[in-house]
């Protein structure tokens, strides 16, 4: 057995924003002092990560200048050889996003959000970020007279085309993710979902540049199968990056730990992840318990880790299991693979199958052995 302990080859990622949550939420204040960027970055690597992502604002938690917490944080990645794999912007926090960044119906405002995401950008260039999520958590409304929507998708796509475009004219090598959620903080968020993301895109300039940084707690909100979400991403080649965290079905967005919510869901999404071609990091964007303290944030970023490793683990295992070998012959599951036409077949060719229609709805597909199997794998009671 394992004993799980992580390493940079596994390409565990964290936002700053993650192990630097204070824990203030709408009900109450902080309960944890402001995190030194700095101080995250040697952690983390301590702990086995591979790197850090951070919004713009993140960088300033301790040092309020941001020319020198640039370089505070340039050096601790210097000194820790952590990495940079992915950037974002701040367009929610202060208060002039109130009616959102790139969709606000104040265009001095989308002026000034597009000001900022460049400005960042250019720093996410040169610390070698390869990845550039939106997340557009202000980007919405809360009732239907407040925002013309198909306006509202006509500055979000103008905003998509103006960035993809600068980084394609500046030569930087940095792909946009979309992140999808159906609300909170606004009551109704645009892009709800992968599937309104995806669409959005097959309009864009340049939707190549484009892609999907689905999180797990924000498609659990909206009742929906992540795992499946994430293998339509796959489909589309459009799983540019990935947040991993734990959900407890539709309510409010939580972000556990990773593997804290829906568990037999996880472990289908690690074995998705880990046999279904997804190169990138596996990225926690999780809150450490707002019961914790300082010390009780490491404790937690490296349960995240662990629990991963766990996952993997008995996946390998379900995949190198005969029975399950078996079971999965018995469930067909592998004939879906197969085209429903032959090659060279015609429509014509379907009226002269010999088809049995009543010995085919009598027979059994056999789901109820796989799906045993694959709970006991997960609960550890074979081999």
């Amino acid at each position: 057995m394992s004993d799980y302990i992580p390493n940079p080859e596994d390409r565990f990622t964290f936002g700053l924003w993650t192990v630097g949550w204070q824990a203030r939420d709408p009900f109450g204040d902080a309960t944890r002092p402001p995190l030194d960027p700095v101080e995250s970055v040697h952690r983390l690597a301590e702990l086995g990560a591979y790197g850090v992502s951070f919004h713009d604002d993140d960088l300033l938690a301790v040092e309020h200048d941001r020319d020198r917490a640039v370089e505070r944080f340039r050096k601790a990645l210097a000194e820790t050889g952590m990495k940079v794999p992915m950037a974002t912007t701040n367009l929610f926090t202060h208060p002039v996003f109130k009616d959102g960044a790139f969709t606000s119906n104040d265009r001095d405002i989308r002026r000034h959000a597009l000001r900022k995401v460049i400005r960042n950008l250019d720093l996410a260039a040169e610390l070698g970020a390869a990845t550039y999520v939106c997340w557009g958590g202000r980007e919405g409304a809360e009732s239907g007279a407040a925002k013309d929507v198909r306006a509202a998708l006509d500055r979000y796509k103008e905003a998509m085309d103006l960035l993809t475009s600068y980084v394609i004219d500046r030569g930087y090598d940095i792909r946009f993710a979309i992140e999808p959620k159906p609300n909170e903080p606004r009551g109704d968020i645009l892009l709800p979902t992968i599937g309104h993301a995806l669409a959005f895109i097959n309009e864009l300039e340049h939707p190549e540049r484009v892609g999907l940084n689905p999180e797990v707690g924000h498609e659990e909100m909206s009742g929906l199968n992540f795992a499946h979400g994430v293998a339509q991403a796959l489909w589309h080649g459009k799983l540019f990056h990935i947040d991993l965290n734990g959900q407890h079905g539709p309510r409010y967005d939580q972000d556990l730990v990773f593997g804290h919510g829906d568990v037999i869901g996880s472990f289908f999404l690690v074995d998705l992840l880990e046999n279904g071609g997804y190169d990138g990091p596996r990225h926690f964007d999780y809150k450490p318990p707002r019961t914790e303290d300082a010390e009780d944030v490491w404790v937690s970023a490296t349960a995240n880790m662990r629990t991963y490793l766990i996952l993997k683990e008995k996946a390998k295992a379900y995949r190198a299991d005969p029975e399950v070998a078996e079971a999965l012959a018995a469930s067909r599951v592998a004939e879906l693979a197969e085209p429903t036409l032959a090659p060279g077949e015609t429509p014509a060719d379907l009226a002269r199958d010999d088809f049995d229609l009543e010995e085919a709805a009598a027979r059994g597909f056999h789901f109820s052995r796989l799906n045993q199997l694959a709970l006991e794998h997960l609960l550890g009671v074979r081999g």
